[in-house]
């Protein structure tokens, strides 16, 4: 049976007659194809990648899983359209903590319209994109049993400084992150879940060590989810971090060309996690936010799920 996902935190969401992704019991995620270009290209990127044999497995794991296209029935009762069927990312977790970063200082592909090239333009400036080479583009922390998750509104992450960037991701990996708190993040879960050898900053290295060589693609408004379950690490186990790419309707092919624009915006999401890790006990939360935009994102509400 079909249903609205509990967990997404970006993209296009069903519900109240919107046309949105729904997932299974089975693990499965089905995403509506865009009726443009972008749902085409996205189907021609998934089969392309699916079967290229220059892709090295260990660089596969950080992709969804690709099960084909199917007709079903829209969430909007709009009749049967054709959705990609991939990995439902989350399934199996128990209140994961979810986080999504578009990469890449530059959202749009050569080949987009004059509109659309200006209307990324627009927001690529607006936001962290431009100046630190990617975004956060929704959130959920797990909070507790109690509160549920801490949830902000996602106009709130258009317009965050550096400073708070970094306070978002040391709230991400803190046992004290809360909607009622002010307190500094305590970063109490930043080396199990960014840092060591399986964590997320080393899986993001070797994804950094592919795109210094690879030249198959160029990945233009693409996102890294990032995911861990905090229950897991406050009870002292491992939280299962780990991150897969994501959305990948603006994908070209590389023509021989490294994708500095992808590469510059891993490289500096790299750089504010590594020194989350070296400089766990720095104070960031005393930034000021600067705009409403900002202020809303730390009055925002924790929800129960």
């Amino acid at each position: 049976m079909l249903k609205v996902p509990d967990h997404q935190v970006a993209g296009h969401q069903a519900g109240d007659g919107k046309l949105g992704s729904l997932i299974d019991d089975s693990g499965r995620f089905y995403k509506p194809l865009q009726g443009d270009e972008r749902g085409s290209r996205e189907v021609t990127f998934y089969t392309s990648f699916s079967s290229n044999t220059r892709i090295p497995d260990h660089i596969r794991r950080f992709f969804p899983v690709f099960y084909g296209t199917q007709l079903i029935e829209a969430s909007d009762g709009s009749g049967l359209l054709p959705h990609l069927v991939l990995q439902d990312l989350v399934s199996g977790r128990l209140n994961p903590s979810i986080m999504d970063i578009k990469i890449g200082s530059r959202t749009w592909a050569p080949q987009a319209s004059n509109d659309y090239i200006e209307k990324c333009l627009k927001k690529d400036r607006e936001t962290s994109s431009l100046p630190l080479g990617f975004r956060i583009s929704g959130l959920q922390i797990y909070v507790s049993k109690e509160l549920g998750f801490w949830k902000p509104e996602r106009t709130s992450f258009q317009r965050l400084s550096a400073d708070n960037v970094r306070l978002v991701l040391r709230k991400f990996v803190s046992s004290n992150t809360s909607a009622e708190s002010d307190s500094e993040p305590d970063c109490s879960f930043a080396s199990i879940v960014y840092g060591g050898s399986t964590g997320i900053l080393a899986q993001l290295l070797e994804l950094k060590s592919w795109f210094e060589d690879q030249t198959i693609y160029h990945f233009y408004s693409c996102s890294v989810l990032l995911t861990y379950e905090k229950e897991l690490a406050l009870k002292g186990r491992i939280p299962g971090a780990e991150f897969k790419l994501i959305d990948f309707a603006h994908v070209v092919e590389g023509g021989g060309v490294i994708d500095h624009n992808f590469l510059g915006g891993l490289c500096s999401l790299i750089k504010f996690i590594s020194e989350i890790l070296t400089t766990p006990d720095e104070c960031t939360s005393k930034a000021s936010p600067k705009d409403s935009g900002e202020n809303r994102l730390w009055s925002g509400n924790a929800n129960n799920e």
